[in-house]
């Protein structure tokens, strides 16, 4: 029954139009709180951080999943000097439409010497669904970044595949205010051919995206491609353009892709920032 009717749908026939602001600041030697705001159907929450690490907020979208039409802003921000984590609380599902995308702003900006980190959870896209989601990254030369995006074909379980539908997935990363590096995905029409190709997907279910951001990224590709590790079911490549390390995931089992996909996230972070090689604990959820 819930194939033809989603949350979002079931709310007066109204649309959803959500923004979500979150900034962070550093205050003697710590991080806090600066600017919150949330509209539905986003909202904050503030999970206690493990001992050792980052400020942590996790976003949640209260509708339960989004329909052709619903629009989401996101804008995340670390001031100078600020260390954060941000996640959503689980994964979003983008059921299908009758014709309107969904469209999904998400604008990361960090500022001198902080850390910012978007950790995402997957985005499962059901048969005929409709996304547009743009993720922006604005830091300065001496900030750092670290960010990511998971996208399912289908509704695995289901024993559902997304076969035809929209999906636009966009990267654009922008460094002391200059474009240094964009990237798109396209997915539409015959979905279900481009997936199946063995020069396009090869029969992968999910896919996922980790972007880092930071004057030694190319001094970290060595320690990217040692933290994807290896596994057999999960196919990844990690590279340098322009400044900017680029971290790839693809594989048969969405299951098993983002179980490579954590372990990578939590190495790399302890890695790179010192921070502790764990996730949230809304993320193993």
């Amino acid at each position: 029954m819930f194939d033809a009717t989603s949350p979002s749908e079931l709310r007066s026939g109204t649309l959803a139009d959500g923004r979500a602001e979150i900034a962070f600041a550093a205050d003697g030697g710590r991080t806090r709180l600066a600017h919150l705001y949330h509209h539905d159907p986003l909202r904050f929450l503030f999970p206690t951080s493990p001992a050792g690490d980052c400020i942590q907020a996790a976003l949640v979208t209260t509708s339960g999943g989004l329909v052709g039409g619903d629009r989401l802003s996101i804008n995340i921000k670390t001031l100078t000097r600020a260390t954060a984590m941000v996640s959503p609380q689980a994964a979003e599902k983008v059921y299908r439409s009758a014709g309107a995308d969904c469209e999904i702003d998400v604008t990361l900006t960090a500022e001198s010497a902080s850390w910012l980190e978007w950790l995402p959870q997957e985005t499962i896209l059901f048969d005929n669904a409709r996304l547009h989601r743009v993720t922006k990254i604005n830091a300065v030369h001496d900030a750092r970044v670290f960010a990511g995006e998971m996208l399912v074909f289908g509704r695995i379980g289901r024993g559902e595949r997304l076969s035809r539908g929209y999906v636009r997935d966009a990267w654009e990363v922008r460094l002391d205010g200059k474009l240094v590096w964009a990237d798109s995905l396209l997915l539409e029409d015959d979905i279900a051919a481009t997936i199946a190709h063995p020069a396009g997907f090869d029969g992968a279910t999910a896919t996922a995206t980790a972007v880092y951001v930071a004057a030694d990224a190319a001094v970290q590709l060595a320690a990217a491609r040692a933290a994807l590790g290896e596994d057999a079911e999960v196919r990844t490549a990690a590279t340098v353009v322009n400044g900017v390390l680029v971290a790839r995931f693809l594989g048969r089992d969405a299951k098993a892709l983002r179980a490579a996909f954590g372990r990578f996230w939590a190495t790399f972070r302890n890695n790179v920032a010192e921070l502790p090689a764990v996730l949230p604990r809304l993320w193993h959820v």
